[in-house]
C-alpha cells in the first residue's frame, strides 16, 4: 500500500486530466512546480501501482521508464518512490544509470539516465515492452533529452502509436513543448510551495564578471561570507549553489572553522554514500554546497535558506580548437526560481542572491538550448545512427545551427564515423556511438 505522504502531493489532483490526455491523443506535457510530486507519484500511478494494487482502476497495468538528466537525480527518484511503496529500490521500482543497474523482475517503473534511454533506443527503437515514458526536468534543455524526445515522437509515429509520452518539468516553454508532441494538451497541477523571502547580497567589492572556466575568487570569498550571514540570520540547513566542483572546494575551504555545522559538498562525480548522505537529512545543521544538480528532481530535507552564487556551467564550442568545453555564464532567470524553491521546499524560506537587485531584469529568461551552443558531433552521430543524418526530419524543439552541423559532420567524416559521400553511418561509426562517451 503507498504512504499517506503520496496522497497528500498536490499533483494529485492533475491526474485524471494527465490519463485523459494519455488515452486519447496519448502524449502530454505535465507542467508542476517542484514539491508536487511529478517526478514520484506521476510515474507511479502511470504504472497502476498509485494505490498499492495491480491496477488503479483507469486502465491495464503498465511499465514506465522515467528519464532524468543526472545519475543523482535518477537514483534519489527511484528510492523516494521505493520508499512511497514500503519497498526496497530493485522491487517495483529500479534505476539503470552508467555502470550501475538495479531493476529485478517484478520492476515496473525504472528510472534511467537521458543517456542511457538515448543507448536503448539505439539497440531496440521500439522499446518493447515499454508503455509509457516521462522525459522530466526537460526545462533543463540538455542535448540527451530533446535528443530522447525526438526519437521517441519518431518511435510514436512510425513504430508505436501506442506508445504514451509525457514531457514533464517545472519551469518550460509548454507551448513549444505541446507543439512538437503534435499538438499535446497542457495538464497543469497547482502547487504549494512555501513563501521564500529574497535577500539581494552583492558584493561590496568589484567582482569580475566569469570568463572561460575562470571566477573571480573576490566572489568565492564573498558567498562563503553570506553563508556565514544566512546561518547567523536564519534557521534550517543552508544550500549552496555554485557553478563546479573547484568552486565548492575552495568555499568549502573558507567554511572549515565552523564549529557544529556539517559541510556537505554535493555534485555528479560526487561519492554515491555522500550523495545518499545529503538526502537522508542529518542531526547537526548543515551547509550544502552543490552545482546545479541540486536545482530539480531532488528534495534535500532540512533545508530553510539557499545562498544563490549566480553563476552556472554551461557547454560552448572553443571554435580556436574545434573543441567543446563548459565555460561560465550568469544563471538564467528560470534557474534562479528554480534554486530558489529549494528554500521553500518544506516551510517559509529565504533565499539570499549574491548579486543586486537591479541586474536581475537584465539576466537571460531561459538557460541556453545546449543545441544551439554545444558541439554537435556526437548529436548528429546520433542521428546518422538513427537515419537521419542531417537531423531534417527529427522533432526538436530547435533546430540545429547548420555551421555546427557542418563542421560534426567534417568530423565525424575525419574520423570514419560516417560516408563521406551520403552521410550514412559507418561499422566503425555505429561502434563509437554504443561506447557512451
Amino acid at each position: 500500500m503507498i504512504r499517506d505522504a503520496a496522497l497528500n502531493l498536490p499533483v494529485r489532483e492533475a491526474l485524471p486530466a494527465l490519463r485523459a490526455a494519455l488515452e486519447g491523443p496519448g502524449a502530454a506535457v505535465l507542467c508542476a512546480p517542484p514539491g508536487t510530486g511529478k517526478t514520484t507519484l506521476v510515474p507511479l500511478a502511470l504504472a497502476g501501482l498509485a494505490d498499492g494494487g495491480e491496477g488503479d482502476g483507469h486502465g491495464p497495468v503498465r511499465r514506465v521508464v522515467v528519464a532524468e538528466p543526472r545519475r543523482i537525480a535518477a537514483r534519489a527518484a527511484a528510492r523516494r518512490m521505493a520508499w512511497l511503496l514500503g519497498e526496497k529500490v530493485g522491487a517495483s521500482v529500479g534505476y539503470t544509470v552508467r555502470g550501475e543497474r538495479v531493476v529485478g523482475p517484478s520492476t515496473r517503473v525504472e528510472v534511467v539516465t537521458t543517456g542511457v534511454l538515448l543507448q536503448r533506443l539505439q539497440r531496440d527503437q521500439e522499446l518493447a515492452g515499454i508503455d509509457a515514458v516521462v522525459i522530466d526536468e526537460c526545462h533543463e534543455r540538455h542535448l540527451d533529452a530533446d535528443t530522447v524526445a525526438a526519437f521517441l515522437i519518431d518511435v510514436r509515429e512510425a513504430l508505436r502509436p501506442e506508445l504514451k509520452l509525457v514531457a514533464a518539468s517545472a519551469t518550460t516553454d509548454a507551448e513549444g513543448w505541446a507543439r512538437v508532441l503534435g499538438g499535446a494538451p497542457v495538464v497543469e497541477a497547482a502547487g504549494t510551495a512555501h513563501p521564500v523571502d529574497v535577500v539581494w547580497a552583492p558584493s561590496a567589492r568589484p567582482v569580475r564578471p566569469p570568463h572561460g572556466m575562470r571566477v573571480d575568487p573576490v566572489l568565492l570569498t564573498h558567498v562563503a561570507a553570506t553563508v556565514r550571514r544566512a546561518l547567523r540570520e536564519r534557521d534550517g540547513d543552508v544550500l549552496c549553489f555554485l557553478p563546479g566542483v573547484g568552486e565548492i572546494g575552495r568555499v568549502a575551504g573558507q567554511l572549515g572553522d565552523l564549529g557544529g555545522v556539517e559541510v556537505l559538498q554535493v555534485h555528479g562525480r560526487a561519492p554515491a554514500a555522500v550523495q545518499d548522505a545529503v538526502l537522508a537529512g542529518g542531526e547537526r545543521r548543515r551547509i550544502v554546497l552543490a552545482t546545479a544538480v541540486a536545482e530539480s528532481s531532488l528534495t534535500v530535507p532540512g533545508v530553510r535558506v539557499v545562498v544563490d552564487s549566480g553563476l552556472a556551467r554551461e557547454p560552448r564550442v572553443d571554435h580556436a580548437r574545434g573543441l567543446s568545453s563548459l565555460t561560465t555564464v550568469r544563471a538564467s532567470q528560470a534557474a534562479g526560481r528554480q534554486r530558489a524553491g529549494r528554500a521553500g521546499r518544506e516551510a517559509p524560506g529565504a533565499v539570499y542572491r549574491c548579486w543586486a537587485e537591479a541586474e536581475d531584469g537584465r539576466l537571460p529568461r531561459f538557460p541556453s538550448p545546449e543545441i544551439k551552443v554545444a558541439d554537435l558531433t556526437a548529436f548528429a552521430l546520433q542521428a546518422a545512427c538513427w537515419g537521419d543524418p542531417g537531423a531534417g526530419g527529427l522533432a526538436l524543439l530547435d533546430a540545429p545551427p547548420a555551421g555546427a552541423m557542418a563542421a560534426a559532420r567534417d568530423v565525424l567524416t575525419a574520423i570514419g564515423a560516417v560516408d563521406g559521400a551520403t552521410g550514412r553511418v559507418t561499422e566503425r561509426g555505429v561502434r563509437l556511438s554504443r561506447a557512451g562517451v
